[in-house]
């Protein structure tokens, strides 16, 4: 008898701790929850802590309330020039509220990554179809990725109950067949202004060389006349002491003539001289005493 009760206790003990651990849950600080009855939702945002809770007829639903990444997968885009580009982006996004996040998930992250990526490639292909190429680049990228960020997070609330912190753009190509087109584009625009500047480069060259040559003419006729000048100023200097000199002593100007006469014909051993030899040339020669 006593070991019956002693079984029927324990086994009393055994329902009771189970109900108890059944009726019992905890919500972290790293979670969002919602209470259900009976698949219904009776209690929306749970705050974290020790909580209680029917067994059978309550379930609770818990929700990571971290932030999250959604890194979508490159999309293709048309420009407001119809010009596709391959966006790579990612958002980053966290329960705002829980009844609303439930109620479209069925708390379900997976699905709310589906449903968020729906609305984002939206967002961005509207976005990106008012823009031009070079706003969508560098001009105007961060007021564009505010404004969609705004516009998703509005959205998000209302019909998701997801918070949207930032939408970011990781990178912007252009798609593969277009690629080569235009980098050979750019390519033979830069080959045309290298042309254009290494024309402009020979223009002047050419401009400085006729320069320096007009230059240099003008320098050397310059320096012609003044050598002529010098060397008509230092003739007549010379024929003046010439004439000066013969005038004070002409039979020496004479004698001294001749010699100068006599070593300039008779320089080389080879040169033959044919003149009379009683011609005046031989003057001194013949006769060294002075008249």
């Amino acid at each position: 008898m006593n070991a019956s009760r002693v079984n029927i206790i324990a086994v009393i003990a055994v329902l009771v701790l189970v109900v108890v651990s059944n009726s019992l849950y905890i919500v972290n600080e790293r979670e969002r929850a919602v209470l259900l009855k009976f698949g219904e939702v009776v209690a929306t945002d749970v705050q974290p802590g020790l909580h209680f809770k029917l067994p059978i007829v309550n379930d609770v639903k818990r929700f990571e309330a971290r932030l999250m990444t959604l890194d979508s997968r490159p999309q293709r885009y048309l420009t407001a020039e119809k010009k596709g580009l391959i966006v790579d982006s990612y958002v980053k996004w966290r329960v705002a509220d829980v009844d609303s996040y439930y109620t479209a998930t069925g708390g379900d992250e997976l699905e709310a990554n589906r449903l968020l990526t729906s609305r984002v490639d939206n967002g961005l292909r509207n976005k990106f179809g008012e823009r031009t190429v070079y706003e969508v680049v560098s001009g105007e990228r961060d007021e564009l990725m505010a404004e969609i960020a705004l516009q998703l997070d509005d959205i998000a609330r209302r019909e998701l109950g997801i918070e949207i912190l930032d939408v970011r753009v990781k990178a912007v190509d252009l798609p593969p067949e277009v690629s080569n087109s235009v980098y050979s584009r750019m390519a033979s625009e830069r080959e045309r202004e290298a042309r254009e500047l290494r024309s402009r480069g020979r223009e002047l060259a050419e401009g400085i060389e006729a320069d320096a040559d007009r230059q240099k003419t003008i320098i050397e006729a310059e320096a012609y006349r003044e050598a002529q000048a010098v060397r008509g100023e230092g003739d007549a200097s010379a024929a003046q002491i010439y004439a000066e000199a013969f005038n004070l002593d002409p039979e020496f100007y004479s004698f001294y003539r001749s010699m100068e006469a006599y070593r300039t014909s008779f320089a080389n051993k080879d040169d033959l001289l044919v003149i009379e030899p009683d011609s005046d040339f031989f003057r001194f020669l013949k006769d060294s005493t002075p008249n």
